[in-house]
């Protein structure tokens, strides 16, 4: 079982389980996580993220539940068969509704599509 790199952001909107699962999605589309991989035990990823256990069950939950892993009781969670391009497209759909989600409130506040546009912009910069 190889160590995997999850950076945890605690002051983000998005729930810690929620940034565990986008993490290793992206691992697997990366290639850096493959089918057959183990992934740490939910023990030991909560010890070295410093956060609760099940915090790390919900997320090795959802991923279960969404077909990017498969747990064998008493052996561990397993990257299972992914299709990348797939994963890519859903995450790309994700992306793709908080881009009209942040644009429709910018024009909900009067703020105009060219400066909505330079806000873009600026943060495509960062």
């Amino acid at each position: 079982m190889r160590k995997i790199k999850i950076i945890i952001n605690n002051s983000s909107m998005v729930p810690i389980y929620e940034q565990i699962v986008d993490r290793i999605k992206t691992l697997i589309r990366n290639g850096e996580l493959k089918e057959g991989d183990i992934l740490p035990s939910v023990r030991v990823l909560s010890r070295e993220l410093k956060i609760s256990a099940l915090t790390v069950k919900k997320a090795y939950d959802n991923l279960e539940e969404e077909g990017f892993t498969v747990t064998v009781h008493g052996k561990g969670t397993y990257v299972a068969a992914v299709n990348s391009r797939l994963l890519l497209e859903e995450q790309k759909k994700e992306v793709e509704a908080a881009l009209e989600e942040a644009v429709e409130k910018g024009r909900r506040y009067g703020i105009s599509d060219e400066d909505i546009r330079s806000l873009f912009e600026l943060i495509l910069e960062e």
